[in-house]
């Protein structure tokens, strides 16, 4: 008699913890939801630090070369040489 008893609640025992593991706070599936949004952040910060690098680069060429703001001068303000002529394709 007491050994069905001891057996269902050692299967519902068993029952209990493996929902514990897969389902219940961290569990299996928020473990791999985590691992997902980690995975994205590391992507994001990936493209972040290709930026700053581009970004420190280009203050680098700013700060030592001429060549680096005579090229934005122009683009950006449509600046021109003494003595050279600018043509408009719009």
């Amino acid at each position: 008699m007491l050994r069905p008893f001891i057996l269902g609640t050692l299967l519902l025992l068993l029952l209990v913890l493996q929902y514990a593991l897969w389902l219940g706070d961290n569990g299996f599936a928020e473990h791999q939801q985590l691992q997902q949004q980690i995975q994205q952040w590391e992507g994001k910060n990936q493209q972040l630090k290709e930026r700053n690098a581009r970004l420190i680069a280009e203050i680098s060429d700013l700060k030592n070369g001429l060549d680096a703001i005579e090229a934005r001068a122009r683009l950006d303000l449509g600046l021109v040489k003494p003595g050279e002529q600018y043509i408009s394709l719009d």
